[in-house]
């Protein structure tokens, strides 16, 4: 069966008075149907509402946060320069797809019951 991954954004805090998000908790989940590995953390946001680029809460998409998410997660690479917002989500997904991958070849390498 496939490995699927889904990303979500589980909750956010933000200031009432300019919409500002402050505080993101996230999660990646991958899932063979049997298997699950789990992923998450929470993002500390700075609003800056005279930003160009500034979102207000309520006209925020998923999509739109998970950007942040992904962005968040970019590590240095051993050459000093920096990956992208898409390799650091591409990252993400593997290391969990790869827990369920290993989750899935240690149990088809063991057997269960007696042997009378």
């Amino acid at each position: 069966m496939a490995i699927t991954t889904t990303w979500s954004v589980g909750n956010m805090t933000h200031k009432d008075s300019d919409g500002g998000v402050f505080l993101v908790n996230w999660s990646l989940i991958s899932n063979d149907g049997t298997y699950t590995a789990h992923a998450g953390g929470k993002l500390d946001c700075t609003a800056d509402p005279s930003a160009s680029d500034y979102i207000a809460y309520a006209d925020l998409t998923e999509a739109d946060v998970l950007g942040w998410v992904y962005s968040s997660l970019i590590e240095q690479k051993e050459d000093e320069s920096y990956e992208t917002a898409a390799e650091a989500k591409a990252r993400m997904e593997a290391k969990l797809t790869a827990k369920v991958q290993d989750q899935i070849d240690r149990a088809s390498a063991n057997s269960s019951g007696v042997p009378w």
